[in-house]
């Protein structure tokens, strides 16, 4: 029965921090958009990945 005595304030300091951590990412745009990441590997974008191709500098000899 004295476990309570320790159990119930750790659990509204759990529940506390866990209400200021919502809060916390809700003002800070966490949640703002969550469509666009879901849809942004059905692009492809594979030309900001490759090296930018060098001109040729081989002069044709005939």
């Amino acid at each position: 029965m004295d476990i309570l005595y320790l159990l119930i304030p750790l659990t509204i300091l759990l529940i506390t921090g866990a209400i200021v951590a919502f809060i916390w990412s809700v003002k800070n745009g966490q949640f703002d958009d969550l469509d666009s990441p879901a849809h942004r590997i059905l692009f492809e974008d594979d030309a900001d990945r490759m090296p930018p191709q060098k001109p040729d500098k081989r002069e044709d000899a005939g």
